[in-house]
Formats: structure tokens, C-alpha cells, sequence
């Protein structure tokens, strides 16, 4: 009974602390939200972006959610909530979440070789550059554990990233070709050389698609499967998935505009491989679906009375792993950015950085963005998620720190930055 009575106490208290904390932090202001929406309108009747729903909830609740423009210009649907999008990059968060549960389970563990379930990478190596797109291929100074693929420094690349030579490995081996599943796919990666020796280089890469292919092998399900039930369902983002089944379903997909050529190429090839569950790149999703995975962020790894990380588990995924004292360098193409260290899967703001003056933003804050477009945030000080959804890759550079700037300076200044 005094158990009971303790527990219904500290309940009540943490409530009311929770209630305290909020009442400290101020609303933003409705001068900053207007300017949020003279930006899009101005972006969207200039003809730069097709349109674009913009989120932002503290507290738990939204304060300011609009739509604009259309989400295809072809057809002239206007944006709505319930608005489907390619969302790219902001799938790995999903998937390091989905791998961090099975770590919290015992089911797999940080040091874990990837070879223990993924046989082909015990024989991959590590190219060295000795000459114009000549290679001396070495032994890996120990092998690319899980770790690796959570915190991208398993020296596995994207084709895009790196040299003239990790270019041509990754076009020649054609990795594409063909029909897939996450299974073949990390076979075909483990075929390549490793960029970097692992743990030495922060690099973006094929990692988190590697990691899909460990979940569905552990869970024995395909990996949609294992997130449908484990995270989607629980979380209630049911327009979250991999591939469109219905006619309303693709009369909800937003599209870029027709000269975002990079983007439509990549639309075109996420087309070509229905089959293809990409952990690192495939979801397709709505903002208030994702809005629930990020208020669940925000919550700890809790969202309405249901659990999803242990807290430590929780606390290990959102701690910097590539800072000082790790061992770890950043590429030229340092993705998390100034100021930013890199959890499991998600970028966490560790120090004002060296701009002056300071990005904005907390420290402490979640965040990650994608190449198409759409981007998530994540403040703990201030008790808040933004996010934003849209379908440009030409503007998206451009877009993404204005957009940031503005939700900060819907603050007052000495909480703008950190």
C-alpha cells in the first residue's frame, strides 16, 4: 500500500513539476508564426516550392499548422495534413529506433559483429587509395560491429560521398540492378570495400539500410512488418510505409515540381524497387504521423501511457558518440552540422558551434532532414517538435535554416540560441 501511495505521489509530482516547467516557457509569438506563413506563401506564389505543410506543437499540442500550395502541380490538389511524403533520410531515426529496441530486448548489442548476421562481411575490406583510382585493399582493423551502422562509421559509403574511386566501386559494382530485398542488398554492400577503417570516420552511407537487413533477420519478419507492429501501429501513423497501395493513398502523394530533376530521379528509382524496404531511405509518411514520433522524442521514448525505449536505451540513442575522446573524425560532408554531435540515428546539439553568431537552436535538441526536403526538430527546453514537409530538392538547401531561424524567432532572444 505505501508502495502504491509513493508511486500515485510521485506521479502527481512529476505532474506537477511537468505543469511548472510549461507555465516557464512562453508561447511563441503570433507576429513569428505570421512570419512563418508570409515565407511559405512567398515561396509558394513565387513558384520556387510546389507547396509544403509546416507543423509546429508544444506542449503536446499544436500551436501552429498550415498547408500551402498544392501537392502536384499536374493535378492542383491543395496540401492538406493528411498529405503523404517521400521522406527520405528521416526514415533512419525509425529505423536506429526500431535497432535500439532489440538492443533494449538483448536481441542484439552494440559490439555485435554485423558478419554475425550479415556472413559477407567477413571477408570485406578497406580500400586505400594508392594511386588515380588504383586501390590496395587491406584487412579492417576490427570489424564493423553495430555500433557502426547506428552512428555512420562503418566506412560504408553512399556513391555520391567520398572520392573519384568510392564513386566508381559503388557505379561499377551497379548495386541497383535488378529487383531486391534489404537482404540481397546488404549482401552487395558487404561486396565493396569499406571507405574508411570502421569507428575512425563519420560518413553517410548505406549503413542504416545494412541495419534493416539485421532487423527482419532477427525478428523474422520484413522490416515494415517488424515497424508496423513495433512502432507505426503503437504510435498511430498509419499512412507510414514503405509502398502506396490505394488509389486515395496516391492521390495523397506529394510531388516535386517538374524541373527538380534530382529528385524525380530518385522518385523514379524508389519506383523501380517496390520490393526494396530501404531502412535508410524508403518511408513515406504525413506530418502528423510524424509528429508523433517526434512528440515521443521529446517524451523520453513515451508516448501516451505506452513505452518504446528504456531509458537508458533512450538516453544512449540521443547522446553524442562521435565527439571528443571517441576517436571519431567528420567527413568534408558533415551532415549533423555546426555545433551538432550524432546519436543513433539522430543529430543532438552538443555546443553553441563555431558561427558567430550561434545557429539557433538548444542544446540538447534532436534533429535530421532529408534530401527531399522534409526536416524535424526537436527541443527539449522548450518543450517543442517542428517540423516541416515538403517536396524540393533544388530549394531544400536554402529553405531548411530559414525555416529553422523562424521558429526561433518566434522566441524571445535569450532563448533563441544556445
Amino acid at each position: 500500500m505505501r508502495r502504491r501511495e509513493f508511486l500515485v505521489g510521485a506521479a502527481m509530482l512529476a505532474g506537477s513539476m511537468a505543469r511548472s516547467r510549461a507555465a516557464d516557457i512562453p508561447a511563441p509569438s503570433s507576429e513569428g508564426l505570421d512570419r512563418i506563413t508570409a515565407y511559405f506563401d512567398d515561396e509558394v506564389g513565387s513558384g520556387r516550392l510546389p507547396g509544403a505543410v509546416i507543423l509546429v506543437q508544444q506542449h503536446g499540442k499544436p500551436v501552429y499548422l498550415k498547408s500551402f500550395g498544392v501537392r502536384d502541380t499536374t493535378t492542383g490538389l491543395a496540401m492538406t495534413p493528411d498529405t503523404i511524403f517521400a521522406i527520405h533520410s528521416m526514415t533512419k531515426p525509425i529505423t536506429c529506433l526500431g535497432a535500439m529496441m532489440l538492443i533494449d530486448e538483448r536481441k542484439l548489442a552494440l559490439t555485435d559483429p554485423v558478419s554475425k548476421y550479415i556472413p559477407l562481411f567477413a571477408r570485406t575490406k578497406v580500400g586505400l587509395e594508392v594511386g588515380k583510382l588504383e586501390l590496395d585493399l587491406v584487412p579492417p582493423v576490427r570489424p564493423v560491429n553495430i555500433e557502426d551502422l547506428l552512428r555512420h562509421t562503418s566506412g560504408i559509403s553512399y556513391d555520391y560521398i567520398g572520392g573519384k574511386w568510392v564513386e566508381q566501386a559503388y557505379k561499377a559494382a551497379d548495386i541497383f540492378e535488378g529487383q531486391f530485398n534489404n537482404r540481397e542488398f546488404a549482401d552487395r554492400i558487404a561486396r565493396l570495400p569499406l571507405a574508411r577503417q570502421p569507428g575512425t570516420l563519420w560518413r553517410y552511407g548505406h549503413s542504416t539500410d545494412v541495419l534493416g537487413s539485421i532487423i527482419e533477420i532477427i525478428s523474422g519478419q520484413t522490416l515494415y512488418q517488424f515497424l508496423k507492429q513495433r512502432i507505426f501501429d503503437p504510435l498511430g501513423m498509419h499512412s507510414t510505409k514503405f509502398a502506396l497501395a490505394t488509389e486515395d493513398e496516391l492521390a495523397r502523394m506529394a510531388r516535386p515540381l517538374p524541373n527538380d530533376f534530382i529528385l524525380l530521379a530518385g522518385e523514379r528509382e524508389r519506383l523501380d524497387h517496390p520490393e526494396w524496404q530501404s531502412g535508410g531511405g524508403g518511408l513515406l509518411s504525413t506530418i502528423t504521423d510524424y509528429q508523433r514520433f517526434s512528440q515521443m522524442l521529446l517524451n523520453g521514448g513515451e508516448l501516451a501511457g505506452r513505452r518504446y525505449l528504456s531509458p537508458a536505451a533512450f538516453k544512449a540513442m540521443t547522446t553524442d558518440h562521435i565527439g571528443p575522446g571517441s576517436g571519431v573524425g567528420r567527413d568534408f560532408f558533415y551532415f549533423p552540422g555546426d555545433g551538432f554531435g550524432y546519436g543513433y540515428g539522430l543529430a543532438v546539439r552538443t555546443d553553441p558551434g563555431n558561427a558567430k553568431p550561434p545557429p539557433p537552436g538548444s542544446l540538447g535538441e534532436l534533429k535530421w532532414d532529408s534530401g527531399s526536403g522534409t526536416y524535424f526538430g526537436v527541443d527539449p527546453k522548450l518543450d517543442m517538435v517542428y517540423l516541416m514537409m515538403q517536396q524540393t530538392q533544388n530549394e531544400r538547401s536554402r529553405i531548411t535554416p530559414a525555416f529553422k531561424a523562424l521558429v526561433y524567432d518566434c522566441y524571445p532572444p535569450a532563448l533563441r540560441r544556445p
